[in-house]
């Protein structure tokens, strides 16, 4: 099993660890894409901060983003599992789990990002501001930049296994699977039950949970008829859309009852 996650805006501090080594994340087919990034949003920062802090997005409030970025090379880097912070990241819960849900975690959990593309929750990294929605002077915008490498790489990353689409629609732009993997895709919305409305917080939250409740009872689905079954098991309330054609990806709502 495959689980696409999207980063968290907010991030926790680098750490004084040993700075970051490109050449050590996972997924080495993204390297010369993420080196072309990190290049660009290095220059920006350290240059121009007015002008970075106008492409990334950034408030006044968040003025301190621009100089950390201009730092990535040197700063200290961290596992990303405890880099990303957040909603989702709080209901996960990487570090409470037992070493055996550790395990699957590091195995089977991908984050997205606007700048590595994607990493491995045990991948070490600096904490950065740099979202899939950027669009940078050189490069452009960076869910365009990444499509063509996640392409190459992100099909032998999957196996030959169920892939769980937990993404925001920023992020799933970067890689959309196709063909034999698309079929055995599933995509999760999480639902307000009375009103069939998305609502983010609890969205992200109970993403959160479903991850931690697969990994903690060491169940990994193979294909998204077997995960409709599973999340059920787990006491989720789960409608499936199952594809009209092979080749295209399933979609599960999981209905919640209560915002919380």
């Amino acid at each position: 099993m495959l689980v696409l996650l999207p980063p968290s805006e907010g991030k926790a501090a680098s750490g004084r660890g040993a700075p970051l080594k490109p050449e050590s994340l996972s997924l080495p087919g993204l390297a010369a894409a993420r080196e072309a990034v990190l290049t660009e949003l290095v220059e920006l920062c350290a240059s121009d901060e007015e002008k970075a802090r106008e492409v990334l997005g950034l408030s006044e409030g968040l003025r301190g983003e621009v100089a950390k970025n201009a730092e990535l090379r040197t700063a200290g880097a961290r596992p990303a599992g405890e880099i990303y912070t957040g909603v989702l990241y709080d209901a996960l819960g990487l570090a409470s789990l037992d070493a055996a849900a550790k395990k699957r975690a590091a195995r089977s959990l991908l984050v997205f990002s606007g700048l590595w593309g994607a990493v491995r929750v045990t991948d070490r990294i600096p904490s950065y501001r740099c979202s899939m929605g950027v669009r940078l002077p050189g490069l452009g915008a960076l869910g365009a930049h990444w499509r063509a490498p996640m392409a190459d790489v992100l099909p032998e990353a999957a196996g030959d296994g169920l892939v769980l689409d937990l993404r925001s629609a920023a992020y799933a732009a970067a890689w959309k699977p196709k063909g034999e993997v698309a079929g055995r895709t599933a995509s999760v919305r999480v639902l307000h039950a009375p009103t069939r409305k998305v609502v983010s917080h609890f969205n992200k939250a109970t993403k959160g949970r479903i991850v931690r409740g697969l990994l903690t009872a060491g169940i990994a689905p193979k294909d998204p008829a077997e995960l409709v079954v599973a999340l059920r098991d787990l006491g989720h309330v789960v409608e499936e859309r199952v594809p009209a054609r092979a080749g295209t990806a399933w979609t599960l709502d999981v209905l919640v009852d209560e915002i919380h």
